[in-house]
């Protein structure tokens, strides 16, 4: 997966039509979701789209998501989100401010409402799940 940086750098050079286009690009660049994941309890709630987001936590300590959207722009916004957080600690996905980190996108003035809605549920539900797992280490 890409940086949220490196991603930043081409979507800053984009017109909004293009920005679009990455967006879905990114979407489909992420790593396939089973099925079987997609329940309730993944379910982000206040999303227009559905989105799905599944942390797994590996060997190494790292927090790994996979994560979906039955929306191809929201799945988009649902691969910026995960760039910010994908493979780090979780103690350090939980400090991480990554609605900060997605200003520098402006979600909000590029793409309606709806479609950006539950991007804060998202956020909020992966730093709640971090913050559990750096308190059981």
């Amino acid at each position: 997966m890409r940086s949220l940086s490196d991603i930043h750098e081409e979507y800053d050079f984009l017109d909004s039509d293009e920005r679009y286009r990455l967006l879905i690009e990114l979407g489909r660049d992420l790593e396939p979701m089973p099925d079987a994941l997609k329940t309730d309890a993944t379910l982000v709630r206040g999303c227009s789209a559905s989105v799905w987001v599944y942390p797994t936590r590996r060997n190494d300590g790292t927090l790994h998501f996979l994560a979906d959207s039955n929306a191809a722009i929201t799945k988009g916004i649902v691969a910026l989100v995960i760039a910010a957080v994908q493979d780090r600690p979780a103690d350090e996905v939980a400090a991480t401010d990554i609605g900060t980190m997605l200003e520098r996108f402006d979600l909000k003035n590029q793409l309606s409402s709806n479609r950006t809605q539950g991007v804060p549920n998202m956020i909020a539900l992966i730093r709640e799940t971090a913050t559990r797992l750096a308190d059981q280490n």
